[in-house]
């Protein structure tokens, strides 16, 4: 698949069929994770993946993400609170994460927890916080069609918020 075409495709994702994820694609999906760009190459995050009875056990923890016990895997996102960059590198790893999983046809979706209680159940240590967990597996229903989105020059501007968009060349 095309990076495009996943831009233009890839939608957050909270109903899941029972197919399992294979195993490579699990280690794939993580591995992409791995080489996502980190500020200063410190490559703090790290990353646990959950399947199994944790999933309900996480889905307790959430106030938004009953359906990840549905997920066929989640991962949660840790990183070095101590780092301006921290919650930037786990945003670039999770995108990298969700690209490379819809390679394979499998969605996700990113939720809210209650960030102690999940912290215990994760066992995640005090020198690291948690900034995210995704939940992944194949959609129950195949996603068609394209995303529901703003036009470019309603958000974007040229050198200064508010200025009309323009890719026009300057002549010089």
């Amino acid at each position: 698949m095309a990076i495009r075409d996943a831009v233009e495709t890839n939608l957050e994702i909270k109903s899941y069929s029972s197919e399992p994820v294979d195993v490579e694609i699990r280690r794939s999906i993580l591995d992409a994770a791995r080489l996502a760009p980190s500020g200063k190459n410190r490559q703090h995050w790290r990353f646990i993946l959950v399947d199994g009875d944790n999933l309900v056990e996480l889905a307790e923890r959430s106030p938004t993400g009953a359906w990840v016990a549905n997920a066929d895997f989640a991962v949660a996102v840790v990183t070095d609170p101590s780092l301006s960059h921290a919650e930037l590198d786990a945003g670039r790893a999770i995108t990298y994460m969700q690209f490379a999983a819809w390679e394979h046809g499998v969605g996700s979706r990113i939720y809210t927890t209650d960030q102690q209680a999940v912290r215990n159940h994760l066992s995640i240590p005090d020198d690291y916080a948690l900034s995210a967990v995704v939940g992944f597996g194949y959609p129950d229903r195949e996603i068609v069609g394209r995303k529901d989105r703003k036009p470019l020059d309603e958000i974007a501007y040229t050198d200064a918020f508010g200025q009309r968009l323009s890719f026009e060349e300057s002549a010089e």
